[in-house]
């Protein structure tokens, strides 16, 4: 089994695979549009991360694990834990940035607008108040989104995330001005 990472699990790989590619799924988008209110925030307080929108010309850069047959039942077990909050399952195409790899489908965990965890968009300097301010059990949500800006610079050098890194650049500036 496979397993597509664009958020948190690009950066906080808590759980064993066997070995992982870079890639992308094609046909989404990255927004930090679902609440979280169980891991970067509280129900009273919700946080920001990333969820994937249907966005049929974009692509989303990420990592997929490959999970050994003895331990998907305990990391399916974990990931269903983690991803709790409003989050379901789909299967995509993922296509490797290692061309001699051809592409094959991977379990994703997207968030849907109906979910009641839902934040859906907002002004970019609303979302980055938002993602400063808010504090959970995982930790800060500027933690989350600060990680996931440098995995992805990090991993992808000629990517242009502007959702991600304009968010990024928002926080880091509500943080100067203070």
């Amino acid at each position: 089994m496979w397993v597509f990472g664009y958020g948190s699990l690009i950066w906080k790989v808590d759980f064993p695979y066997q070995q992982k590619f870079a890639g992308y799924i094609e046909g989404y988008c990255r927004r930090f549009w679902q609440g979280s209110t169980d891991h970067r925030g509280f129900p009273e307080k919700p946080g920001r991360v990333v969820t994937l929108i249907e966005s049929p010309k974009e692509i989303v850069w990420g990592v997929a694990y490959q999970i050994a047959n003895d331990n998907v039942e305990s990391v399916l077990d974990h990931l269903d834990f983690r991803e709790k909050n409003g989050y379901s399952k789909a299967v995509v195409a993922f296509h490797p940035s290692d061309s001699s790899v051809s592409p094959f489908n991977c379990l994703v965990y997207m968030a849907n607008p109906q979910n009641p965890e839902y934040l859906g968009p907002a002004p970019l300097n609303e979302m980055a108040l938002q993602i400063r301010e808010s504090v959970g059990p995982s930790g800060a949500n500027a933690e989350y989104l600060l990680q996931l800006a440098t995995a992805i610079k990090t991993l992808f050098p000629d990517v242009r995330d502007d959702h991600l890194f304009k968010l990024e650049e928002a926080v880091k500036n509500l943080n100067t001005t203070d």
